[in-house]
């Protein structure tokens, strides 16, 4: 049974809810438990074609030559499309808002980039036919090197995976090749620490697998217009970013959603609107693209991998001094959206915690890998998973209960963030105070008193001082200090911690250094 615990920041509550705590049922539920929702693939239209892909073999490849013939003349093939069919073959759909570069083909043309990425699309009555066709077609290829590791990919004479960015990193504000924030001076901070802690995360990546594959089907309508239906999860970036890829006014298209089949971020990208909805403009025919499910497996953009190193300087008191970050994205061959969850990654350093001073430098990636994209969560996900095993790592290394000790480093109220922008409205203390309590976790007496409303602000809202540095040169990957974490509670209690006091005292001629850091950029987090 929901509880709802009135006695927290009751003056601040709002208790006159409509929904939270009440059973109501949920519009589209009906639907679901008869099986008469109504998905994008219900949808049978007359004359309806059927259009399939052929997919590199190659993770990086020069294409010389592609040969068709032979496919055109298969029974049931109304249409071969190529790269040239294409009104605008190259598209990244965070151009839409002015963010990042035009970089990814909606079919190869000289290149491939990734195994999997599709060149030749082939219409027909039927899939059967059109899964035949594919089989005739011939592509010459010259296998060029792969880099398939992040930090591998920013060395020196590495591959150049996506020419668009030749450094293999995106290009943020058109000069930087990653996102930085610098608060305080970590050096300093590392100096006056009694333990350094530095360990390696790595997020592998992760396929959405939904029940419904990505599809859409696309018909002619009246008036040169155009009718889509679509599992996508984002209605009008699919409409706005077809109309761009197919050079048409938008409103020469008229996108139909509906129930998704399972999304979790996997349907975000525009993946099949612009083929089927070009497949219909040139056979003047209904097209579905349906993605098979091993396609949907291999080939479509999972939760791109993350690689985090994460160094803390730590008193033997508990409280953390000092925060350093060095977090990497495998964006895979082409940008989608990792390079908004880079952003979103430093806008959440350096987690919910009073941090004095922090370093932090995060990098999308480009790799000979699947392109990578939205997952519930993603820029933020795995870096918390990594900063809540660090800070398990850090309690024991001092001997303090880990849940007391996110207590005693936790923001509060008029502390000042790594952001240079006041904490407000914190109440990370009072949801350790209730787990703990949930879970029959012992606290002792100290830290259940402990408040996000005091103890706040004064000396921890200051702005310390950050001295300027060089653009850091991109060296090989961070030597990771061996360190056996053992999750069992110390046998005996740990000393009372001190209030947590004020940060270290600032140089006497400090170096007052700009942090350079955007937040959103204008787009909609997801």
């Amino acid at each position: 049974m929901l509880e709802l615990r009135k006695d927290i920041f009751v003056d601040e509550r709002d208790d006159n809810l409509k929904e939270i705590g009440k059973p109501t049922q949920r519009q589209d539920m009906l639907g679901h438990v008869t099986a008469t929702s109504t998905y994008f693939n219900d949808h049978k239209l007359q004359g309806m074609l059927h259009l399939k892909v052929l997919r590199s073999p190659h993770s990086h490849a020069r294409i010389r030559r592609i040969d068709v013939v032979e496919a055109e003349r298969q029974p049931g093939v109304r249409r071969i499309i190529r790269g040239a069919d294409v009104p605008r073959n190259l598209n990244t759909l965070l151009s839409l808002i002015n963010f990042g570069e035009d970089d990814e083909p909606t079919l190869a043309v000289d290149k491939v980039r990734y195994k999997g990425e599709p060149i030749v699309a082939v219409v027909a009555d039927s899939e059967r036919q059109a899964f035949e066709a594919l089989t005739k077609i011939r592509v010459d290829y010259e296998p060029l090197p792969t880099v398939f590791d992040v930090e591998e990919a920013l060395k020196p004479g590495a591959p150049i995976v996506n020419e668009t960015y030749p450094k293999n990193t995106f290009t943020y504000h058109d000069i930087y090749d990653h996102q930085k924030l610098r608060f305080g001076d970590v050096e300093r901070g590392f100096a006056a620490a009694d333990h350094i802690l530095e360990q390696r995360y790595q997020m592998s990546p992760i396929e959405h697998a939904p029940t419904e594959t990505n599809g859409s089907i696309a018909a002619p309508d009246t008036n040169g217009r155009y009718v889509v239906y679509t599992s996508t999860q984002a209605l009008f970036f699919s409409l706005d970013t077809c109309a761009k890829i197919l050079d048409v006014p938008s409103n020469t298209l008229h996108f139909i959603g509906g129930t998704v089949g399972g999304g979790f971020g996997g349907k975000v990208d525009t993946v099949t609107e612009p083929l089927s909805i070009l497949g219909a403009m040139l056979t003047g025919r209904p097209v579905r693209y349906v993605i098979g499910r091993e396609e949907e497996m291999q080939y479509c953009a999972p939760r791109g991998a993350e690689r985090i190193f994460i160094k803390d300087g730590i008193a033997r008191d508990g409280r953390i001094l000092a925060r350093k970050f060095r977090c990497f994205f495998d964006s895979g061959a082409y940008t989608r959206l990792s390079s908004y969850a880079v952003v979103k990654c430093a806008a959440h350093l350096p987690g919910p915690y009073t941090i004095p001073n922090v370093s932090a430098d995060v990098y999308c990636v480009f790799t000979n890998r699947v392109p990578a994209t939205a997952m519930r969560g993603f820029g933020v996900t795995a870096v918390d998973f990594a900063i809540e095993c660090q800070m398990d790592k850090l309690a024991h290394l001092v001997g303090m209960d880990p849940m007391e000790f996110r207590i005693l480093n936790a923001y509060r109220d008029g502390d000042m963030k790594a952001h240079r922008r006041e904490a407000k409205n914190t109440a990370l203390i009072e949801c350790v105070q209730v787990a703990a309590e949930k879970a029959k976790w012992p606290l002792r007496d100290n830290f259940k008193r402990m408040s996000s409303r005091k103890d706040g602000g004064g000396a921890r809202a200051t702005v310390p001082a950050t001295p300027r540095e060089r653009e850091p040169i991109l060296v090989g990957r961070p030597k990771a200090q061996p360190q056996r974490t053992v999750y069992d509670r110390p046998s005996t209690p740990s000393p009372e911690p001190m209030p947590p006091p004020a940060p270290p005292p600032a140089p006497a001629t400090p170096a007052h250094g700009a942090m350079r850091f955007s937040s959103v950029f204008g787009a909609r987090r997801r």
